[in-house]
């Protein structure tokens, strides 16, 4: 019962209109941390973070200077391959998308997706207008109790009635995304190269960033064209996935979600 109010005050305190409020963007962040924290849905340790370390680095020097609170990535358990970004600042990657991802270039440009909606604010604007998910994900986490997947829909991030961010909030994610990664290093065709492997995988229920609005070869063709219209910032990058880095993550139990 303490989980379900916890997450009532997160959706009654993100309902003022107008636009996203820092203060109330911080206190979501971390009242959804919390209650991740406190059913043991984080992963504390695990070999997987030396993976993400370095990744998670690069990145986040690019963005932090454009984001007003610290940015943490975390690693959590989940079957399905995702991450989603929460209010406040907190990336959240699920342990076997480090297993699905083909290589470093496609880990990097679902983070650098991820991080486009914080500086986006698109998961607090998201909730701040639309009551009708809010007073649905009340309902929802009564029924379902607060896991993993109720709490991600009281956010406004995973799947609730077929509502997600916007095809504008999407598309705009993926270009800055591409952005960020360019900047952070990485090729930012990874993120071409990940909705192709999206495409051709059979998944019960899609991950946050293949919400469905825009599909995957609309935004693999939008992609395209921004590459083709700043050829400053990524005509150096090579468009074959042979050229990119395996990611090569540790063993371990979430291998057998993989592909």
């Amino acid at each position: 019962m303490l989980g379900v109010l916890v997450i009532i005050a997160m959706i009654v305190s993100a309902s003022r209109p107008a636009k996203a409020d820092d203060t109330d963007e911080a206190k979501l962040g971390a009242q959804l941390f919390a209650q991740l924290k406190s059913q043991g849905e984080i992963v504390k340790t695990s070999p997987l973070y030396a993976t993400l370390a370095p990744i998670a680095s690069a990145i986040t020097k690019v963005v932090q200077p454009q984001y007003p609170y610290p940015i943490h990535f975390y690693i959590v358990h989940e079957n399905q391959p995702n991450a989603f970004a929460a209010p406040g600042g907190n990336v959240y990657v699920i342990d076997s998308l480090m297993y699905f991802v083909h290589n470093t270039q496609e880990l990097a440009g679902t983070l650098c997706h991820e991080t486009s909606h914080l500086l986006h604010h698109d998961s607090v604007n998201l909730m701040k207008r639309n009551d009708a998910i809010r007073a649905r994900a009340i309902a929802a986490t009564i029924l379902l109790g607060p896991t993993v997947g109720t709490a991600l829909a009281m956010t406004a991030i995973a799947q609730l009635d077929s509502n997600h961010y916007s095809r504008e909030a999407e598309e705009a994610a993926d270009l800055k995304g591409a952005d960020t990664c360019a900047a952070a290093g990485y090729d930012p065709w990874g993120l071409v190269w990940l909705f192709q492997d999206f495409s051709a995988a059979n998944l019960k229920t899609p991950p946050e960033i293949l919400s469905d609005h825009p599909n995957n070869a609309h935004r693999i063709a939008q992609l395209k064209a921004h590459f083709a219209a700043n050829p400053s910032v990524f005509g150096a990058f090579n468009p074959d996935p042979k050229s990119a880095s395996p990611l090569n993550p540790p063993k371990n139990e979430a291998e057998q979600f993989l592909r």
